[in-house]
């Protein structure tokens, strides 16, 4: 199961900070603060995935002794592009290669969703972040992989939403103009 899926950039700025498990908000700050430095300290070279910090691992354990280990959040994996770093806590039940492709399958969308994104684009429209990750993940399932209908359902809820209030308006990232510093490559 995903704990949670969160987007920084180089300076640890979160773009997107998304917790399928309960945490106060104090721990989620430290966590995140935390997970931050740990992966932004790594060698490019490294593996992307990490063990989890301590400051997750003891407040998951404390919740309730019956609930089995595999529920326990024990992994981060990570990816980089250019100037954001895409990051899933999980428990040890998910594949971390999965993961990986996950995180792949989440930046493609956005690319596509936005034509040449940048770091703006997504500040800016941080809507779209969400709608998104709701595509894909729902509750710390994912329930969607496909790049096509990942795409087609953001798009949908963006039409829908502003069909009666701007009818001439066209979908989601089009005509943004803003690309350039924000680079996509392809499978690493």
């Amino acid at each position: 199961m995903i704990s949670a899926f969160l987007v920084f950039n180089n300076q640890g700025q979160p773009r997107l900070t998304k917790f399928y498990t309960q945490l106060d908000t104090s721990i989620q700050q430290r966590l995140i603060s935390e997970i931050f430095t740990l992966v932004s300290n790594r060698p490019a070279g490294s593996c992307n995935f990490l063990p989890l910090p301590p400051l997750l691992a003891a407040s998951s354990t404390s919740h309730s002794s019956t609930e089995e280990q595999s529920d326990v959040p024990s992994l981060v994996t990570y990816r980089h592009y250019a100037t954001l770093y895409f990051i899933v806590i999980s428990t040890s039940t998910e594949s971390p290669l999965a993961l990986i492709d996950l995180i792949q399958v989440y930046v493609e969308a956005l690319d596509k969703l936005f034509e040449n994104v940048c770091e703006l684009d997504l500040i800016f429209n941080f809507e779209t972040l969400h709608a998104t990750l709701s595509e894909m993940i729902i509750g710390g399932v994912v329930i969607e992989t496909s790049l096509d209908r990942i795409v087609a359902g953001v798009r949908a809820q963006g039409t829908v939403a502003k069909r009666p209030v701007n009818e001439g308006r066209s979908t989601i990232g089009s005509g943004m103009g803003i690309g350039g510093n924000f680079a996509w490559t392809g499978r690493v």
